[in-house]
C-alpha cells in the first residue's frame, strides 16, 4: 500500500481550478472508465467530484495503478489542471481535469454492499447498518455540513448579542417530567441514579439566578419517548435564556436569529417582524397549534348556518354545547371519488370524530351525505356560506371543539398534500397566549400545559383559583411549515407565586421538594424576570435541507425501536458490570397459558 510520503492535499476535488497549475487531492474512487491506454477516474470527496485522466504517456506504473482501482479505494493524486475535452455541465469541475503525474493508492476497498450514489434506491436499514458508507453519499454530507453551519451561525449571532455559552449537566437528578428520562446507575451510590437531561431547564434557570443574564448552549437533550420522522431519543437544541425580559424581548431576539441564520445559510431575506397567532386563533382556523401557513384552506365555523336544520348529527353537537365546521378542498372532486372519501371517513373515525359528513360537488346539483336533510337551496345556501364552487370537497365534522378543530386541522393537511397544493416556501410563525391549564376528564384536575415555572399572564393571575380555564400562559412556540421548532416561555421569579402554581397544580410539599427542592431554595435569595426558548437544531437542519426526517441530518440515528443498526446499540453489559452497579435483571418469562 502506499504512503502520503511527499504529497500534501492543496485542493479540495470540487474547488481544484487553475489551468496549467500543480495541484493534491485525495479522496476516494467513484467512477472508473478505462478505455485502454486512457483511463478516467471520477476522484469525490466532500465537496463532490473532480476527474483524474491517464493516458499513453502517462508513466507506466502510474498506468497499472490506475487500472487496478476500483469503487471506493482511497486514492491521493498529483498533477496538473488541464481543459476536458468532454465538458460535464452536471459537476462543479465539469470543465477541467488533472492530469496526473503521481497516484497513490492508500487504502483499498472490498466491493461495497451497495453502490455509493445519491439516488440509491437500496432499503434504509442496509444503508443504516453500513451508515459510514452512507454518509459518503454527497446528499447526505451536504445535509451534515448544513447542519454545522447551522451551529456555527447560532454561535456566532448569539456570542455578537452578548450570549455566554455555559455547559450543563449531562447526568442530573431524575425529575420526572413528561417523557420517560434514560437512566444512569451509579456505581458509587449504589442503588442511586442520574438521569440524562430531557432539557437543560432548571440548570438554566438557576444560571439566570447566578446573575450571567444571557445564556446560550447547543444542549444535548434525551427523551426516551416513542419516534417517529421528526424524533430522536437523544438531540441537540440551540437552548437560550434571558434575565430582565419580557415576552418581546424573547421573541425579538429569537427572530433577529432566524433572520441572519436564512441570510447567513440559504441567503434568504426572512421578513421580520414574524406573524403571529393565539393558540386559540390558530386552533379555530386551523384545527392546529403548530398550523402550515402556506395554504389556505381555513376551518369555517357553520353553527348558525345549520342551526336550524333537522339533521341529527349537526342537531345534536349544537344541543351539547359544540360547533359545526368544515374545511372547503378547492377542485377535489375528481380526486376524491366516493371511494376515496369513505376512506377519509374511516380516518376521521381513527382520530376521534363520531363521522364525517361531506359534499362533493362534481356535477350541477351537489351531492351530500345529508342531501335529504337540506333542500337544495339550504344546500346551496350552506355552500355560497362557505365559499364552495362546482368541483369542490366540502368535509364537516359535528361534535365538541376539542374534536371538531384537531380533525379537520388533520383533514386539512392531509388533503392538502394529496391535491398537492402546498407551496414552497417558509413561513414562520409564532403561536402565542396558551392556556396555561388544561382539564383531564379522567383525573378530574388541572393539569399544566408547560412545565410549573411558566409564568401567567399578568391580567390572568386573578383567575387562578377561582376560573383556570381563563388563565393563559408567557408562553410562546416558533412553527414553520406546520413544525413546532421551539417552544419557550417566561418564568415564574416570584417565590410566592411559585408555590401557589404547586399547589394548583396538586403536588405536595414533599413531592416539590423531591423533585425541585434545589431551585425552590434559590429563588428565595431573588430573581430577576427571565425567560428563553429551545430551538430544535435537528428540525430546523431537516427543514432547511429540505429533508422528510431527522434521520437525513443526524451523523448517526436510531431507528423506530430506539437502536442504532450499526453499533447494534443498546447492547448487553458484562456480569462484573452489573454486580459493581449493585444491579441484578429479572428475566421475565412469557405467558404460554391461553
Amino acid at each position: 500500500m502506499d504512503t502520503m510520503k511527499g504529497l500534501k492535499r492543496t485542493n479540495y476535488c470540487a474547488e481544484t481550478e487553475g489551468i496549467g497549475k500543480t495541484v493534491v487531492v485525495g479522496g476516494y474512487v467513484q467512477k472508473i472508465r478505462d478505455m485502454g491506454n486512457l483511463i478516467f477516474i471520477d476522484l469525490r470527496d466532500r465537496t463532490g467530484i473532480v476527474q483524474l485522466a491517464f493516458d499513453d504517456s502517462t508513466d507506466p506504473e502510474i498506468l497499472k495503478k490506475a487500472k487496478s482501482c476500483r469503487s471506493e479505494f482511497a486514492l491521493m493524486a498529483k498533477g496538473v489542471v488541464r481543459e476536458r475535452e468532454s465538458k460535464n455541465k452536471d459537476i462543479k469541475t465539469g470543465d477541467i481535469e488533472i492530469y496526473v503525474d503521481d497516484l497513490r493508492i492508500l487504502a483499498k476497498a472490498q466491493t461495497p454492499p451497495f453502490e455509493i450514489t445519491d439516488n440509491t434506491n437500496v432499503n434504509e436499514e442496509l444503508r443504516l447498518k453500513y451508515r459510514y458508507l452512507d454518509l459518503r453519499r454527497s446528499v447526505l454530507q451536504k445535509n451534515i455540513i448544513m447542519r454545522s453551519e447551522i451551529a456555527k451561525a447560532a454561535r456566532d449571532y448569539f456570542y455578537d448579542n452578548g450570549f455566554i455559552e455555559i455547559e450543563t449537566p449531562m447526568m442530573i437528578k431524575s425529575t420526572p417530567e413528561g417523557a420517560r428520562d434514560y437512566v444512569v446507575p451509579s456505581r458509587v451510590h449504589k442503588g442511586s441514579f442520574y438521569a440524562l437531561p430531557q432539557s437543560p431547564q432548571i440548570y438554566k434557570q438557576l444560571l439566570m439566578i447566578s446573575g450571567f443574564d444571557r445564556y446560550i448552549q447547543l444542549a444535548r437533550c434525551f427523551r426516551d419517548e416513542d419516534l417517529r420522522a421528526d424524533r430522536q431519543p437523544e438531540f441537540t437544541q440551540i437552548d437560550m435564556e434571558m434575565s430582565f425580559v419580557d415576552v418581546e424581548d424573547v421573541l425579538e431576539i429569537v427572530e433577529g436569529f432566524i433572520k441572519y441564520l436564512y441570510k447567513t445559510v440559504l441567503d434568504t431575506d426572512i421578513p421580520t417582524p414574524l406573524p403571529r397567532l393565539t393558540y386559540k386563533e390558530a386552533m379555530e382556523r386551523y384545527g392546529s397549534d403548530k398550523p402550515d401557513t402556506r395554504f389556505g384552506m381555513e376551518i369555517q365555523n357553520i353553527s348558525d348556518a345549520v342551526a336550524d336544520s333537522d339533521f341529527v348529527v349537526f342537531k345534536s353537537a349544537l344541543e351539547m354545547g359544540g360547533s359545526v365546521r368544515a374545511i372547503v378542498v378547492p377542485g377535489a372532486a375528481d380526486v376524491y371519488t366516493r371511494k376515496e372519501i369513505d376512506k377519509l371517513v374511516d380516518h376521521a373515525k381513527g382520530i376521534g370524530a363520531k363521522g364525517l359528513a361531506y359534499v362533493r360537488w362534481n356535477e350541477e346539483v351537489p351531492n351530500a351525505s345529508f342531501k335529504k336533510f337540506f333542500t337544495d337551496e339550504e344546500l346551496m345556501s350552506l355552500l355560497n356560506t362557505l365559499g364552495a364552487k362546482k368541483g369542490d370537497v366540502v368535509l364537516i365534522v359535528a361534535d365538541k371543539d376539542k374534536v371538531t378543530l384537531p380533525v379537520l386541522g388533520a383533514l386539512r393537511l392531509m388533503t392538502a398534500k394529496r391535491m398537492d397544493i402546498i407551496p414552497e416556501q417558509w413561513n414562520f410563525l409564532w403561536i402565542t397566549d396558551f392556556p396555561f391549564f388544561e382539564y383531564d376528564e379522567e383525573s378530574d384536575k388541572w393539569l399544566a400545559m408547560h412545565h410549573p415555572f411558566t409564568m401567567p399572564n399578568d391580567e390572568c393571575i386573578q383567575y387562578l383559583d377561582t376560573d383556570p380555564g381563563k388563565v393563559n400562559a408567557k408562553a410562546y412556540d416558533l412553527v414553520l411549515n406546520g413544525v413546532e421548532l421551539s417552544s419557550g416561555s417566561i418564568r415564574i421569579n416570584d417565590y410566592e407565586l411559585q408555590q401557589k402554581m404547586f399547589e394548583l397544580l396538586g403536588l405536595t410539599d414533599e413531592e416539590i421538594e423531591a423533585k425541585f427542592g434545589f431551585l425552590v431554595e434559590a429563588y428565595k435569595y431573588a430573581a430577576a424576570p427571565h425567560g428563553g426558548m429551545g430551538i430544535g437544531l435537528d428540525r430546523l437542519a431537516m427543514l432547511m435541507s429540505g429533508c422528510d426526517s431527522l434521520r437525513d441530518v443526524t451523523a448517526f440515528p436510531k431507528v423506530q425501536n430506539a437502536s442504532e443498526l450499526m453499533s447494534q446499540a443498546p447492547g448487553t453489559i458484562d456480569p462484573y458490570q452489573l454486580e459493581e452497579l449493585g444491579i441484578s435483571i429479572n428475566e421475565r418469562e412469557e405467558n404460554t397459558n391461553d
